[in-house]
């Protein structure tokens, strides 16, 4: 209460957002997190539940007598999933940028317990099995690898941008990777691992004769891990005619593309596909897509692939932002996960519809899967994470916990910044002009 005549007391903190007003313009409300990256996570899962509970009822009502019982155990997923980015979105990046080396020490370990005691299955030994939980620890591995990554560029951007030593050393450690992970055997994550590598090097600044001599580096070593392995010519061979051979080695592909002849424009209805009868092996797992164009279309198909494509642009326009504010690590982290968010859905879609060769890789935050759906959640919350406290700066103090940053190199770091912003731009003009154009 205040006697007429005298003016409002005006607390503290009222005066100064009062002084913050008149020096920057009226403060906006506006939320602490990104809304619509939020939304579309939610409606891919949300979408990958239905599609998984129609693809999965054939084969677990054979296996189980219950045929909902993978759609539960996706629930369940979906449940831990949501339950981890809330704990991960709370991790301020500082932490991430600090414990990345011990990290990704931890991927290697869990990359070597596989090879010691992990599961086989299907000729392939990737899962960990602690009690009733089961790990696919290549998963993890990803996250903490690009995370690493994004953290040696911060530190060494110098020396990958001047120096062939410093270009090379992340090469070394992804190299030791995929020596692990080709073990197991899982060419398909060390594809999407190496792109990510390759595509982040080049936004940071590589010279471009290293980008294209890695470029055909690593094609010519994809191309002799498929012809020295006969498993894998037979699938690329396969994939080249899967007709020639349509109820053996081409089986799986031609029954996949029989279920998007089927989907045509509108699709059959959800829970109208016939090849999920189990005339398709994996329908609810790596050909999860295959059914979904069956029962949704081609307007389902496209639905999903705009919404990944807003996804991955969106943390194309978050690093950007985040090397706007100074924070490189932050920005190299966002291009790392928009790149394999793409690259994952390019290969899982390709796959499905007969453009690549087949690879068990999932859709991201859509394929029936445990580690894939959690670590997948988790890249999104750092997504959202970076964000908040791009938000967040100017408004509130946070505590970032970084050292200060290339204080005494501030060319190196403006170079860094430019560099990666005009390649970044440049391709997100190229979407928006051909969205234009169609």
């Amino acid at each position: 209460m205040h006697s007429r005549g005298n003016p409002p007391v005006i607390s503290a903190a009222g005066k100064l957002t009062q002084l913050f007003s008149e020096r920057h313009g009226e403060v906006r409300q506006r939320s602490a997190y990104d809304s619509g990256l939020i939304l579309v996570s939610l409606a891919l899962m949300s979408i990958g539940l239905i599609i998984v509970t129609s693809a999965s009822m054939p084969v677990a009502d054979r296996l189980f007598d219950n045929p909902f019982h993978f759609a539960i155990r996706h629930g369940i997923y979906l449940t831990a999933a949501t339950a981890t980015a809330l704990v991960v979105m709370q991790l301020p990046m500082s932490f991430w940028r600090m414990s990345n080396p011990y990290l990704l020490l931890v991927g290697l370990g869990m990359l070597i317990a596989v090879l010691l005691i992990g599961r086989n299955v299907n000729g392939s030994t990737r899962w960990l099995v602690l009690g009733p939980i089961t790990i696919q620890a290549a998963e993890p591995a990803k996250l903490f690898f690009f995370a690493y990554l994004a953290g040696y560029l911060v530190r060494r951007y110098e020396e990958v941008t001047e120096n062939i030593k410093g270009f090379i050393k992340p090469l070394a450690v992804f190299l030791i990777l995929a020596g692990l992970l080709l073990l197991q055997p899982d060419l398909g994550t060390v594809v999407v691992m190496f792109a990510t590598t390759i595509g982040l090097l080049f936004l940071a600044g590589a010279k471009l004769w290293q980008f294209f001599a890695l470029v055909f580096g690593g094609l010519v070593l994809v191309v002799g891990l498929i012809v020295f392995e006969e498993y894998r010519m037979q699938r690329v061979i396969s994939f080249l005619d899967p007709w020639a051979d349509p109820f053996g080695s081409g089986y799986q592909l031609t029954q996949s593309l029989m279920a998007y002849g089927r989907g045509n424009w509108f699709g059959q209805g959800l829970g109208n596909s016939l090849q999920k009868l189990e005339f398709l092996p994996e329908a609810h797992t790596d050909f999860v897509m295959a059914i979904l164009a069956e029962e949704l279309g081609f307007v389902g198909v496209m639905t999903v692939l705009m919404l990944i494509l807003w996804m991955v642009v969106r943390a194309l326009q978050l690093g950007n932002r985040a090397l706007q504010a100074e924070r490189p690590f932050d920005g190299y982290m966002a291009y790392s996960i928009g790149i394999w968010f793409s690259f994952q859905t390019a290969v899982n879609i390709g796959a499905s519809a007969g453009i690549l060769p087949t690879k068990g890789l999932t859709l991201p935050l859509v394929s029936y899967g445990g580690s894939s759906l959690i670590i997948m959640a988790c890249a999104v919350a750092i997504l959202l994470r970076i964000d908040f406290e791009l938000r967040m700066d100017g408004v509130q103090a946070i505590d970032r916990g970084r050292k200060p940053r290339l204080s005494h190199k501030p060319s190196t770091h403006s170079g860094a910044t430019e560099s990666a912003k005009k390649k970044v731009k440049g391709m997100l003009d190229d979407v928006a002009g051909g969205a234009e154009d169609d």
